[in-house]
């Protein structure tokens, strides 16, 4: 109960391969490490170490060769299908996915994988790499999504609305969310040879266009919850084709929030903080090392201790070397002499 009631947002993932295994539980995951089980399940290592038992050790050979991450907000679960594992969020901090795409784009930057970032409703899109050529007509302001709305093969002619209407703007946005995500899949359905490269590839997707459906209408009204129905169908409908498109080799995650919780004190720079640092630090202690200093200082301890040891050897061959057995020039010198 207690968890049920702070931890009342959910992080859901609704496919994934056999490589990357998330147990079955009721672990909560805080907000803030959302990027880095995103980062460990692509086999990319993290600052600090993750203590939370919901991801397992997988098969460390045959990493995903793409992650979806798709956040909702404005509701803190959907009706997402069984077969899938969730587990509470804790302190739902806003996060990004900005380290993973860093680290993807260091590991395999000559292979040029796909990294699409993009809010719809914000009309923020990030795309690096080939996400540029695939995804160059793409929807992203609100004034395309409209238009593509009203085109012939849209999901307007094929998507139940029940009780939303065409001619709301705020239904149009919501619908125009789904939109993308149909685009997302159908745009890369005829780019198949991306899906099979060697490069992982990244997606993350910030859906906000529920939040407005339950402001205009109420979280009790009917278009509220006829939007929350479609949005979970749709969801799973978008994992199942992006998990097909990459050949099951594909981890697809759902973070569902109502509203993310501001941080508690925001880290800034003033011309205070040289007598903050004083206060704070009173022995002038040294930064903590981060976790390569360990390997950095044995490569360097034992490369040093070979060559000294190399340069003692040397030394004394060199030493108690005889110059007239074990040296070829006075060999040779002694020879020539008796010849002459």
């Amino acid at each position: 109960c207690l968890f049920s009631g702070v931890c009342g947002d959910e992080f859901s993932v609704l496919r994934s391969p056999q490589s990357v295994i998330f147990r079955d539980g009721s672990w909560p995951i805080p907000g803030e490490r959302i990027p880095d089980v995103a980062a460990l399940s692509m086999g990319f290592s993290v600052e600090d170490d993750l203590s939370w038992p919901g991801l397992a050790v997988g098969d460390l050979f045959h990493r995903p060769r793409a992650t979806v991450l798709v956040t909702v907000k404005g509701v803190e679960k959907l009706a997402l299908p069984v077969k899938g594992i969730s587990y509470p969020i804790e302190n739902a901090v806003p996060f990004s996915l900005d380290s993973v795409a860093n680290a993807i784009h260091t590991l395999f930057s000559e292979e040029t994988p796909v990294v699409l970032q993009l809010a719809p409703s914000e009309e923020r899109v990030y795309m690096v790499g080939k996400a540029n050529s695939v995804f160059e007509d793409l929807s992203v302001t609100l004034r395309q999504l409209r238009n593509r709305l009203f085109q012939e093969n849209s999901i307007l002619s094929s998507l139940p609305l029940n009780s939303l209407s065409r001619n709301s703007e705020v239904d149009l946005l919501f619908l125009s969310e789904l939109q993308v995500l149909h685009d997302i899949a159908s745009l890369l359905s005829r780019h198949k040879h991306l899906a099979k490269d060697h490069s992982p590839d990244l997606y993350s997707l910030e859906l906000a266009g529920l939040e407005e459906v339950g402001k205009r209408y109420g979280e009790d009204s009917q278009q509220f919850k006829d939007a929350s129905q479609i949005l979970a169908d749709s969801l799973q409908k978008f994992a199942d084709e992006m998990f097909n498109l990459y050949s099951g080799n594909a981890v697809v995650e759902v973070v569902a929030v109502k509203a993310f919780n501001s941080p508690l004190t925001r880290k800034t720079r003033s011309i205070l903080q040289s007598s903050q640092s004083e206060t704070e630090n009173p022995y002038n202690l040294a930064y903590p090392y981060n976790y390569n200093y360990s390997v950095i200082f044995n490569i360097i301890l034992w490369m040093m201790i070979g060559l000294a040891l190399a340069v003692i050897v040397i030394s004394y061959n060199l030493w108690n070397m005889d110059p007239g057995y074990d040296s070829i020039i006075y060999r040779m010198t002694n020879q020539k002499i008796r010849m002459d």
